[in-house]
């Protein structure tokens, strides 16, 4: 979705949020309606469900790759199933480019279909919680601890796609941050069956940067984290562009940036996810921070992903 996510929706108790309540409840009465109709699939293989109620900016494609590293070690041949947006192909080439085979489709159930024609044993499904109509064996839902829940209000009053309440639906939840003592309690309250894991990333290639003044620029759905993460591990960061997620850069947009930053001096540097939306322009200007995905009790996290295939 391009967009800024506007900053009330980190508010809690402001007017504008009050004032969308009515199209807010609107919006949940609509989605509860047709949730009655759906007809659920089930099917032959096991399907891991990665997602989010916070709008974007997660970490949900990351942590897909990393589950598909993970049942590789356990010898499960293993796609990634995403719902085929012409704006998302910055994450199509994201996880093509780690050798993972995906599988796209308008439609998420003739994707699985395809992987199982593959002869694929296990899916992942990056981002579909809020498809009731595959049967999932496992949800895992994503939260980066700076944004967590925001205002706890849902669209367009806050950034929540349903109602935290919805998290009873899932079995797995992990924290890209810091431990995080009252927001566990909160999980816990509404479901005391959830299991919660924390992550972090790790920058790869940070010593490429090191020493430089650099011009950061990210349309990802929560660009501050990136630039939080830069400033975190002591790089020189000097100005910083903000663009909406999964944001369509024209060439001359990214020129003007190349301009800028010869003329100040300034070494670019983007996230690894806008890279591959930008990397047709072939522009050897622009460089990215690639990171890994470290999951925190990594072993237990993954004896529990086995229980449920």
């Amino acid at each position: 979705m391009k967009i800024f996510k506007p900053k009330f929706w980190e508010k809690k108790d402001n007017l504008m949020s009050y004032f969308l309540l009515p199209f807010s409840f609107l919006l949940q009465v609509l989605l509860i309606l047709k949730n009655i109709f759906i007809k659920q699939e089930k099917f032959s293989i096991p399907i891991i469900c990665i997602g989010n109620i916070y709008l974007g900016g997660t970490g949900k494609t990351p942590l897909a790759i990393e589950i598909v590293k993970i049942l590789k070690k356990f010898h499960r041949k293993t796609s990634i199933i995403k719902k085929n947006y012409k704006a998302h192909v910055d994450e199509f080439n994201l996880i093509s480019s780690k050798g993972i085979k995906l599988f796209k489709n308008t439609s998420r159930h003739l994707a699985i279909k395809d992987a199982i024609k593959d002869n694929f044993d296990c899916v992942v499904l990056d981002d579909g919680f809020q498809d009731r109509s595959i049967n999932t064996n496992l949800n895992i839902l994503c939260f980066n601890d700076k944004q967590l829940i925001g205002n706890g209000m849902t669209l367009p009053s806050g950034p929540l796609r349903e109602p935290i309440s919805s998290i009873k639906r899932t079995q797995i939840i992990l924290i890209n941050g810091t431990k995080n003592t009252n927001f566990e309690e909160k999980i816990k309250n509404i479901s005391n069956n959830i299991s919660i894991y924390y992550s972090s990333y790790t920058p790869v290639n940070i010593k490429k940067f090191m020493g430089q003044n650099l011009f950061a620029f990210a349309g990802i759905g929560n660009p501050k984290n990136f630039f939080d993460l830069l400033e975190k591990n002591n790089l020189k960061v000097k100005k910083i562009k903000y663009f909406p997620d999964h944001y369509n850069y024209s060439l001359d947009e990214l020129n003007e940036l190349i301009n800028f930053s010869l003329k100040n001096n300034l070494k670019l540097i983007t996230t690894e996810k806008d890279f591959f939306r930008i990397k047709r322009f072939k522009l050897p200007q622009i460089q990215y921070l690639q990171i890994n995905l470290e999951i925190k009790n990594q072993n237990n996290f993954e004896k529990e992903i086995m229980k449920y295939l």
